[in-house]
């Protein structure tokens, strides 16, 4: 028989990127008693790795619990980015319940569509919350309109329309039912949560399931499932069969060695856990996403969605440019190929293919910042390699019509930029849905455009707006192929002949377009050290010194004068990086080279494609 066990509840934060759920879930754990007063506790405390930390936004989902009038509330905190939107559907299986946070400024995103429609989809409650109250430009009562427009748009049933509205500033670390309320802590918010999130439901009495909806990993303990006990009750030393929906020969006889459930911002070790609780158990080599933990004289897998196909994908390949193993720790093929496929165990949005050479891997991910995230963690790592430029995964229909990945783009400009970027989008075979006028006198764009043609436009988007602009992408579906496109209207400037670069030499590169390099760089034949300013591939010998006379001394070198270089980030390199060029990546530099670096080859590859 199926009971509702009420000291619990398990509630997952969705959201748009960027409109406060992480600094939420900071002020749940201040207000609930986690932190000792004294204690100095950093901002964003769930975002636990640096590269989360430098970037501001969450990739991987995190749990944690917090105790409030004798309840145990489990919170996940989820990622808001469309690229890690395959973290969000597995996390919302644990979940009871929603708070949807939305920017009372910047409204409904398009994240917060898709994030919103998994949620009713799972028929999960709903609690809205409007945060960012205390900004300036803020219009909550504009954005409740939003939501619940929004609401209607996905066919929400009568009992999820009726959803509470709390207005908040999770930054001052407070929450309000109504905007004339006093403000004062986040008492309201809780409160709603026992009242309105439905405790979790389960039997006792029935054959254990626990439903595998997140991995973690650890160098000590190796795989750590993290999942919910729908029925019967967990213990250490319990015998238990894995079984998975999507794979039905999938039978493998485990015993759970340790038991944990979250407390704060730790796991704390368990010896049995009961219907309701979130629990991580370690000690299963084998265990995966979409796994259930059985019973076994009761064998039946729990339903779980199959996780979202990627959409584009980069090849890994040990580097072997001249300048090749001198700043890397892990160099070789074999160094490679086990890091990507660990990179599988806590990441199931990722695909890694083997492909004819033992030197190269195929990656398949979400997004370009779902591969540039890994590309950048590697590096950090001590990894050195080298990466191709970022190509969308086709696919053919029944008739084998070619279909390519389709994305539906939201600008946000001010009105002068959007002329410039109406165009720049339509010439990547981007499509014009939709106008509309912002009260501070921005302009809302909506387009449909594929996938390949946001690959390197984020970098070109905050040049012509000025660094002013907001886009905001979502994975729309496959659609017909929309024609050939050309990336970059710009040629690149080659080095010539391998040493280090001197100024002599820039300063006579300078005048054919933009460096990238500045003196006392080392170069290599086939090394690109700049943009060309023609369309045209240039050749240059940036390792020139000037002859020395009785008249002339190498003193008068200083007198030139160079403009500084271009420095491009990781992101930048990877938008810049044509198809017959790769991004070498250390653990200290980024070097984008030509795949032939002999200019005879690629004079021969050149002929040979035409």
């Amino acid at each position: 028989m199926k009971i509702k066990r009420q000291d619990v509840r398990n509630v997952a934060i969705i959201a748009h990127v960027d409109h406060g759920k992480t600094t939420l879930v900071d002020e749940l754990l201040k207000q609930s008693g986690v932190f000792r007063a004294n204690q100095e506790v950093r901002e964003r405390v769930m975002d636990s790795n640096d590269l989360e930390r430098e970037r501001g936004i969450t990739i991987l989902s995190k749990n944690t619990a917090i105790y409030y009038k004798n309840t145990k509330i489990n919170i996940i905190d989820t990622p808001g980015h469309a690229d890690f939107g395959g973290e969000v559907e597995r996390v919302l299986k644990m979940a009871d319940g929603v708070i949807l946070m939305v920017d009372a400024f910047e409204g409904a995103m398009p994240q917060t569509k898709f994030v919103l429609r998994k949620a009713l989809e799972l028929d999960l409650h709903v609690i809205v919350c409007i945060n960012k109250i205390d900004r300036p430009e803020a219009r909550p009562e504009e954005v409740v309109d939003e939501v619940l427009e929004l609401l209607m748009d996905l066919d929400a049933s009568d009992e999820q329309l009726d959803c509470p509205f709390l207005y908040a500033s999770a930054k001052d670390g407070y929450a309000i039912r109504n905007l004339k309320d006093a403000p004062k802590d986040m008492e309201p918010l809780f409160e709603t949560i026992l009242s309105y999130i439905p405790a979790p439901e389960g039997d006792p009495d029935a054959a254990t399931q626990v439903l595998i909806s997140t991995i973690d990993y650890n160098e000590y303990v190796g795989r750590i499932g993290i999942g919910k006990v729908e029925n019967g009750h967990l213990a250490v030393n319990q015998e238990a069969i894995l079984v998975n929906e999507h794979e039905p020969e999938k039978m493998q006889k485990v015993k759970i060695s340790k038991l944990y459930e979250f407390e704060g911002l730790n796991k704390v070790e368990e010896k049995e856990a009961k219907i309701g609780s979130i629990v991580a158990i370690s000690g299963i080599a084998d265990i995966h996403i979409g796994d259930t933990i059985c019973s076994p004289d009761h064998v039946e897998p729990l339903p779980f969605q199959k996780i979202s196909e990627p959409t584009i994908a980069m090849n890994f390949m040990v580097n072997d440019s001249p300048l090749a193993g001198q700043e890397g720790k892990y160099i070789t093929s074999r160094h490679l190929r086990d890091r990507l496929f660990r990179e599988l165990n806590t990441d199931v949005s990722l695909r890694v293919e083997e492909t004819e050479t033992t030197e190269c891997f195929k990656v398949s991910g979400r997004g370009e910042l779902h591969l540039s995230v890994l590309i950048e963690t590697m590096r950090r790592e001590g990894y050195e390699f080298a990466v191709s430029k970022a190509e969308v995964l086709y696919k053919f229909d029944e008739r084998g019509r070619k279909e390519e990945p389709m994305e539906l783009a939201y600008v946000d400009v001010p009105e002068e930029f959007s002329g410039s970027v109406i165009q720049k989008l339509s010439e990547r075979k981007g499509e014009l849905m939709g106008m509309s006028l912002a009260s501070d006198g921005s302009s809302r764009l909506e387009f449909s455009i594929p996938s390949r043609g946001l690959i390197g436009f984020r970098g070109e988007f905050l040049t012509i707006t000025k660094g002013n602009g907001i886009l905001n992408t979502i994975f729309d579906g496959y659609a017909p192929y929309k024609g050939d496109l050309q990336y970059r209207g710009q040629g690149s400037l080659i080095a010539f002949e391998p040493g280090e670069a001197v100024a002599y030499g820039l300063f006579n590169a300078q005048d054919r377009g933009t460096l990238f390099i500045g003196p006392g760089q080392k170069v290599y034949a086939g090394m690109v050290i700049g943009e060309s300013a023609k369309p045209e591939d240039i050749e240059l010998n940036v390792c020139k010194t000037k002859h020395l006379t009785n008249t002339r001394s190498s003193s008068a070198d200083e007198a030139l004068r160079l403009t500084p270089p271009k420095l491009l980030s990781l992101e930048q390199s990877l938008d810049f990086i044509d198809n017959d060029e790769l991004l070498e990546v250390t653990p200290k530099s980024l070097r984008i080279r030509k795949k032939l670096l002999d200019s005879r080859e690629r004079k021969r590859a050149g002929f040979r494609a035409q």
